[in-house]
């Protein structure tokens, strides 16, 4: 019974911090309505697969050790930070842009799915808080009294909510009725966007804890 009660815990924690706003979400949401459901579905999966990463890696107990050098977590934050500056710079270049009448018109360009890939795996590998939390989660998984099926049942769940959230979003804002919305408030949306990675960027740089 107090297995189950720490998994609910575990797994609800887990899925509000993966399905509340931030860069992932916001930037998948995006891509989604500009680019399409390939695009959102490539950028996620490479979201999933930096948070599963670090899932593995704490798994193995590297993530402890890391967590107790705060110097490399300092770079880690300064890292991501930038990084997600560099997408508020692209963003706001993108909602200054006036509208062009051929920017929604199929071009039959290729979208740059390994690109996508990698930004996914970028922003969330950036982020030092993905390290602690999933310490945190690791410290009732690798317990001295643990059950052997406690580990590979919190990564499952996590993993399955992970998939679940972000392809989510990647469905849901790439239907026809979203992408139309799009059209109407894009420069708008950028301008979120470009507030959304300046903010979490700053945050990451200057932070000190």
């Amino acid at each position: 019974m107090a297995l189950s009660h720490e998994l609910i815990l575990i797994y609800t924690t887990y899925f509000v911090a993966t399905a509340s706003p931030g860069p992932s979400n916001m930037a998948i949401m995006g891509t989604a309505m500009k680019k399409g459901r390939g695009a959102a579905l490539a950028l996620a999966s490479g979201v999933i697969s930096g948070s599963m990463m670090w899932a593995l890696l704490a798994a193995c107990g590297v993530l402890t050790v890391l967590a107790t050098f705060a110097q490399l977590l300092i770079v880690l934050k300064i890292g991501g930070g930038l990084y997600l500056l560099w997408l508020a710079f692209k963003a706001g270049k993108s909602a200054l842009r006036r509208p062009d009448a051929n920017e929604f018109s199929a071009s039959g360009d290729k979208v740059a799915f390994a690109r996508l890939f990698r930004q996914g795996i970028l922003m969330h590998v950036g982020n030092p808080k993905a390290i602690l939390t999933w310490v945190a989660i690791m410290s009732v998984a690798l317990k001295p009294d643990a059950a052997a099926s406690t580990l590979p049942m919190i990564i499952a769940g996590c993993a399955t909510i992970c998939v679940l959230v972000f392809c989510g979003y990647a469905l849901l804002f790439s239907t026809a009725v979203m992408a139309a919305f799009y059209r109407r408030i894009r420069r708008g949306l950028d301008a979120l966007l470009a507030c959304c990675f300046a903010v979490a960027g700053l945050k990451l740089v200057f932070s000190r804890s």
